[in-house]
């Protein structure tokens, strides 16, 4: 049987501030997120399941993105834990905003470290995470590959 790479895209909106920058990204603003994950595997071969011919379920992984990354981050605001920030995170807890500390500079590289390992432990053991595009503009993304790391 092939191995198949299916992705599932998705949107979120998220404000960031990247401590001790030396560019405008040191300043609160956010993103329209755009973010690609393909998993890889073999589509299921019995005809007696309801997933006959999937690798896994678009349903199945959008659940897994949805509860892992999306919901947790759409209209959220990242700061790095140990830096400062933390004051203005708590001020705007407290004007109850939604906040999340993370314990790295939240940049759409590390986002994407961080979102690959979110990912990878909801899996099922047959399904393997390829890749996860993380685009934050038009023109600028990162990108994770299962082959480098």
């Amino acid at each position: 049987m092939s191995t198949i790479r299916i992705t599932k895209q998705f949107n979120f909106e998220t404000g960031h501030a990247l401590y001790g920058y030396d560019g405008k990204c040191k300043n609160v603003h956010g993103h329209s997120y755009k973010l690609s994950v393909t998993v890889s595997g073999n589509p299921i071969t019995d005809n007696t399941n309801v997933k006959f011919g999937m690798v896994i379920d678009f349903g199945d992984l959008k659940k897994i993105v949805n509860e892992e990354i999306v919901d947790v981050f759409d209209h959220a605001t990242v700061f790095n834990k140990n830096t400062p920030h933390l004051e203005l995170a708590k001020e705007l807890q407290e004007r109850d905003h939604h906040v999340i500390l993370v314990d790295y500079q939240p940049t759409s590289e590390m986002m994407v470290i961080d979102f690959a390992e979110k990912i990878k432990t909801r899996l099922p053991e047959n399904i393997k995470l390829h890749s996860i595009k993380l685009s934050e503009t038009e023109t600028s993304f990162a990108e994770w590959f299962a082959s480098e790391n």
